[in-house]
């Protein structure tokens, strides 16, 4: 097992770890035997190649210096690429590339992995420290392994079963794709960086307000497991709210500025928690512009709605011209406004929530920021958005449906046959399970790439108002392509008569 890394920009050195597997034993070797000097020599005949490159910032950016004024500015990856690209020249299917260093999300996918080619491929990056690297090595809080979808492949369950036999506190083994491993990493070091902060503004609070001995006060906050230090909050969804959080935020950042202490983290906060809001509203928007929030109240169980993250992404859903309707049982609010929603965002999680579900329309859609996985009974279901889970979901492949419908095209219109390659058809199942934004999404990309019609295959022998009210959401959000371009085929009887019934009763 060897690891390779480059020191300087000019030249590379590669040195084995000091550890050879044995069976289930651990035998520590001299590191003189395992020092190379070419890669070439490094890489043949292991079985595992750990990368261990530094992607450092120009010298500038150190932190020893102020940087707050610079230009923003990635990792410079040039060290790691050089490396994965040599050692890719040596390599087979038959040896795995661990990749260890520090990304950002997205680099791996986008940059790094393509250089390796000719072996497979994991990225694990490290939790350690200068000072303590050993004893980290050996001691890891987590252990963090990226593979292409995010499961336990074979190649994960290798690098585990090697961890396993010299790991000393049997850590646990968070495993997720490339740009979760690499998410992971970088927002726990920006965890510490954050925490560190905080608790120097108590200091520098202490130093200006006087009276105040900053010991006291962190000290009482890390023993605070119950939401501070513990797991509360660690569950992404809602901004915050209530009579105590916005608020507290707002009379801090007077407090900073009475106190001239330089900087404000509370704007900072109070303006990432309205963008993050107005992010959300946005999703809405592009669903459809009437939008249901089940929970209006700023949490569960009660019927205040101080401070509430709901009317947050309420306001900026109207201030993007949409319309917005609430449903709490906490504060009266009992009109799910079946008829009218086009979307459902969930605003919080409590047993009734779950239980008005089942009145949804086929036609909404579902956006849940609590990613709870819900599920609905039936065939033809409300289209769920996993909001915060963007891993792609497989698409669907071509059906029977698709063929018959294709062939039926041919049959009653034989001028189509010639124009197949221009049509986008879109199937039932498609129809239904796809969200509206992504069925929008796919129609604009088809037209951008020479498509130049749009048929929906609804072949069902009946003809329902849902399936009118989503066409009708899909059309109004592609304004710049005219209503000539869409055609609905259906089995229902008499459909061109009942499509124009309906849509004359839509409420728009």
């Amino acid at each position: 097992m060897i690891g390779v890394g480059k020191l300087g920009q000019d030249c590379a050195e590669v040195m084995a770890l000091h550890y050879d597997v044995v069976g289930y034993d651990v035998v520590e070797r001299d590191p003189a035997f395992y020092m190379f000097d070419t890669i070439e020599g490094a890489v043949s005949g292991r079985d595992i190649i750990f990368i261990a490159a530094p992607t450092a910032h120009d010298p500038i950016y150190g932190g020893e210096t102020p940087t707050s004024h610079l230009p923003n500015k990635d990792f410079d990856y040039s060290i790691v690429t050089d490396i994965l690209t040599e050692v890719n020249k040596y390599v087979t299917k038959n040896q795995l590339v661990v990749l260890i260093s520090t990304v950002l999300p997205g680099t791996v996918r986008s940059i790094l992995e393509p250089c390796i080619t000719n072996s497979r491929f994991i990225y694990n990056p490290y939790l350690i420290a200068m000072g303590t690297t050993k004893w980290d090595m050996v001691n890891p809080e987590m252990v963090i392994i990226g593979t292409e979808s995010g499961e336990i492949t074979g190649d994960a369950q290798e690098l585990i079963d090697f961890y396993s036999v010299f790991m000393e506190n049997n850590p646990r083994y968070e495993v997720g794709t490339w740009d979760e491993a690499e998410a992971i990493k970088i927002f726990y070091n920006t965890f510490i960086s954050t925490k560190v902060a905080l608790v120097n503004m108590v200091q520098d609070v202490a130093e200006t307000n006087g009276n105040i001995n900053v010991d006291v006060v962190t000290r009482a906050l890390a023993k605070s497991t119950h939401r501070i230090t513990g797991p509360a909050y660690m569950v992404a969804g809602m901004g915050d709210g209530g009579a105590c959080h916005p608020r507290d935020n707002i009379a801090l950042r007077y407090l900073a500025d009475r106190l001239d202490l330089g900087y404000d983290l509370f704007d900072a906060i109070m303006k990432a928690r309205e963008v993050q809001a107005e992010r959300m509203a946005e999703r809405c928007m592009a669903n459809g512009t009437n939008v249901t929030i089940i929970g209006k109240a700023y949490k569960p169980s009660v019927p205040y709605t101080n401070g509430s993250a709901s009317m947050l992404v309420g306001h900026y859903i109207e201030k993007m011209g949409g319309h917005v309707n609430y449903y709490d049982v906490n504060t009266g609010e009992l009109d799910m406004r079946t008829d009218w929603t086009h979307v459902y965002l969930i605003g919080y999680w409590e047993e009734y929530v779950q239980h008005c579900l089942v009145n949804i329309p086929n036609n909404a859609v579902v956006i849940d920021p609590w990613r709870k996985g819900i599920k609905f009974d039936g065939y033809f279901t409300p289209a769920v958005i996993n909001y915060g889970n963007s891993r792609p979901v497989a698409p669907f492949q071509t059906t029977d449906e698709e063929e018959i419908t294709h062939r039926v095209l041919v049959d009653i219109i034989p001028q189509v046959e010639h124009r197949l390659d221009t049509i986008l058809l879109i199937t039932q199942r498609e129809y239904f399970y796809h969200p509206v934004e992504t069925l929008v999404d796919n129609i604009r990309k088809a037209f951008s790439s020479g498509k130049t019609d749009v048929i929906f295959s609804c072949p069902s022998e009946s003809l329902l108002t849902t399936d009118i009210k989503k066409l009708h959401v899909i059309v109004d959000l592609l304004p710049e392509l005219d209503n000539s371009h869409f055609f609905l085929i259906t089995g229902a009887h008499n459909g061109g008569e009942v499509y124009k019934n309906i849509s004359s009763l839509l409420v728009r």
